[in-house]
């Protein structure tokens, strides 16, 4: 017999099916039991009334493995409408004993150190994966855009010889003697894979050294990023994050809808024009309406950036919006000043529901232009040699942007805490599980 999965049920009523999962609750009340059996989809409830079952049944762990051979009947009460009858049960691999965290309750009464500490097990509780459903979405969503518009995708090293973005820390390790780093990004790779394919994106680690401790930052994510040829300018660039949000919500409507049902998220639609202000119209707008005077920022602070997310709630309804033309000051040296006002890049920030989730822009595309921006920052071309090569023997203009998928998804669920929608999340603190 095929096993089936536990929310394909509902399309074998009648019928003899097998089920695999793991004991998720076992409730025996008199002379009738109940077997909540959990499997990579869902939950089944299949119903004991043989007493020798039940006998054997009573003495089996939470969280065993099992197999269950049944008939498939309709009950309005039971999980999805159905349930298994006349049930022949097999343990496949008992559990050691009972696991530390309640997994049959709706919701994990347990603090968040606690949960990261067993998350080997607290991850299998339908609530606590649901975020990583929505993440694993999110990247089909990116994936398939960006297909569909000819991007290829690729794999970067991520031990690399010098610091990408300047201005972060970085990892170093004993490369067989020599020193070496944990890459930052993929941004200096993918730039050169322009000169090769023109489009292309990559999902990957990245890592940061920073020695921050707060709910929204860690020293190893997920990034998702994208680089494309022949642009005009970096709203070029923003046309396309456009399109991938839009692709990104509508596969994560369509392949985790149980997610977004079994955490109650409203998942918010991209407009086809995200609002957009300038950096200095930015400044201007929270300096007039906070009273706080006269803004001389050179970036925007945590606390600017929610105020512009209700802004933009309020004023366009919108959970997201471009904040362009930051400080050339505050943009690595790859940036594409403004042609008409070069102390401000051709670049964005994209703010989602008043927080910093997308970085991109148009990137330099001429070899003397980076020697130039090179040694305006007092830095040396010699350790770049191999990055500037692809300058050298012509590049297209391009830019691209890079997502941080841990944050999206922290946003879009509402978590308070990163660490909530990452798998094994690294930080000051942790290395394990």
């Amino acid at each position: 017999m095929t096993r089936i999965w536990t929310t394909q049920l509902h399309e074998h009523i009648g019928r003899r099916v097998r089920l695999a999962g793991w004991l998720h609750h076992w409730r025996p009340l008199g002379q009738i039991a109940f077997l909540i059996l959990r499997d990579g989809k869902g939950l089944a409830q299949a119903v004991v009334q043989d007493p020798e079952l039940t006998a054997r049944l009573d003495g089996v762990q939470r969280e065993s493995v099992l197999t269950i051979d049944g008939v498939v009947r309709e009950s309005p009460q039971a999980p999805g409408g159905v349930e298994v009858h006349e049930p022949s049960v097999d343990v496949v691999a008992a559990a050691a004993g009972g696991p530390p965290l309640d997994l049959s309750r709706p919701t994990v009464n347990a603090g968040l150190p606690l949960i990261l500490d067993h998350a080997p097990v607290a991850l299998r509780h339908p609530r606590l994966r649901a975020p990583f459903e929505i993440a694993a979405a999110s990247m089909a969503g990116f994936r398939a855009v960006l297909r569909s518009a000819g991007f290829v995708e690729i794999q970067t090293p991520k031990i690399v010889g010098t610091a990408t973005e300047s201005g972060a820390s970085v990892f170093s390790i004993d490369y067989f003697g020599r020193r070496a780093y944990l890459a930052q990004s993929p941004q200096l790779y993918k730039q050169i894979m322009v000169g090769v394919f023109e489009r292309v994106f990559e999902i990957g680690p990245v890592f940061r050294a920073e020695p921050h401790d707060t709910p929204r930052h860690l020293n190893e994510y997920v990034s998702m990023d994208a680089e494309t040829g022949f642009i005009d300018d970096h709203t070029t660039v923003m046309s396309v994050l456009t399109q991938v949000l839009a692709g990104m919500v509508d596969a994560i409507r369509g392949d985790a809808a149980d997610a977004l049902t079994r955490l109650g998220v409203r998942l918010p639609d991209v407009p086809a024009a995200i609002p957009t202000l300038h950096f200095t119209e930015a400044l201007a707008l929270i300096a007039r309406e906070t009273g706080a005077g006269a803004l001389h920022e050179s970036d925007l602070t945590p606390q600017h950036e929610r105020w512009l997310g209700r802004w933009a709630q309020t004023v366009h309804h919108s959970d997201y919006l471009f904040v362009t033309g930051y400080p050339m000051a505050k943009r690595p040296f790859y940036t594409h000043p403004d042609p008409a006002r070069p102390e401000y890049a051709n670049g964005f920030d994209l703010l989602f529901r008043g927080t910093e989730l997308v970085t991109g822009g148009q990137r330099l595309h001429r070899y003397e232009d980076y020697v130039s921006a090179l040694s305006g920052r007092g830095l040396s071309p010699e350790p770049l040699a191999g990055y500037l090569e692809a300058f050298r023997y012509g590049m297209p203009p391009h830019g691209g942007f890079a997502i941080g998928l841990e944050r999206w998804v922290a946003s879009l669920v509402g978590a308070s805490n990163i660490r909530e929608v990452t798998l094994f999340p690294r930080d000051q603190q942790r290395v394990s599980p």
